[in-house]
């Protein structure tokens, strides 16, 4: 009888290490492919202002995709989230215009683009804003590694128009998926 207590008594101490061994060893395992994900793949991002409206709203969860840059080069109408240049403690979400080596000239309400393909340059159609309304002359000539961008929302918008041209090493990466609110829950392909 005195053996069976001795057995109980040990049985929980080892099922204790044996509880505390999977939860570690699941803990390194979670830590081994959600860390790398979220530094190199995908990682969250709230929307903060009217800049981007009404395609992206204040308060919207994303998911900014990370990896894909690795492979292509950003292209026209992508939505990036990019480090602002003159404080790359904040982050900006924009819409990107220009491509690197163009030159981008806003005349009143229209936007043109000249480049290799439209050396004339061509207006720029823009089906995913309500009103494009840019107001003013402007034109802007892309190094090799910057792009134009502009916030869907112009009037409320801090941009390229003020700030300049994008560093393309400033770009994080593109509006992937949108999360929240669920009833304008999309998947950027």
């Amino acid at each position: 009888m005195e053996e069976e207590k001795k057995a109980e008594i040990i049985k929980p101490q080892s099922n204790l290490k044996r509880s505390l061994w999977e939860f570690f060893k699941f803990t390194i395992i979670a830590v081994l492919i959600v860390v790398p994900i979220r530094l190199w793949v995908a990682q969250p991002f709230i929307v903060s202002g009217q800049s981007m409206e009404p395609n992206f709203e204040n308060g919207q969860y994303l998911i900014i995709d990370e990896f894909s840059y690795h492979f292509r080069e950003p292209q026209r109408g992508e939505v990036v989230v990019f480090r602002y240049p003159n404080d790359p403690s904040k982050f900006f979400i924009k819409r990107i215009i220009g491509l690197p080596g163009e030159k981008i000239e806003i005349r009143g309400n229209d936007l043109y683009i000249f480049n290799e393909q439209f050396p004339g340059g061509v207006l720029l159609e823009e089906g995913y804003l309500e009103n494009s309304v840019y107001t003013g002359n402007l034109i802007s000539t892309l190094d090799s590694n910057e792009y134009f961008v502009l916030g869907d929302n112009r009037p409320q918008s801090s941009d390229s128009r003020i700030w300049g041209s994008l560093k393309e090493n400033l770009i994080i990466g593109r509006a992937w998926i949108r999360l929240w609110p669920f009833n304008k829950f999309f998947i950027n392909f």
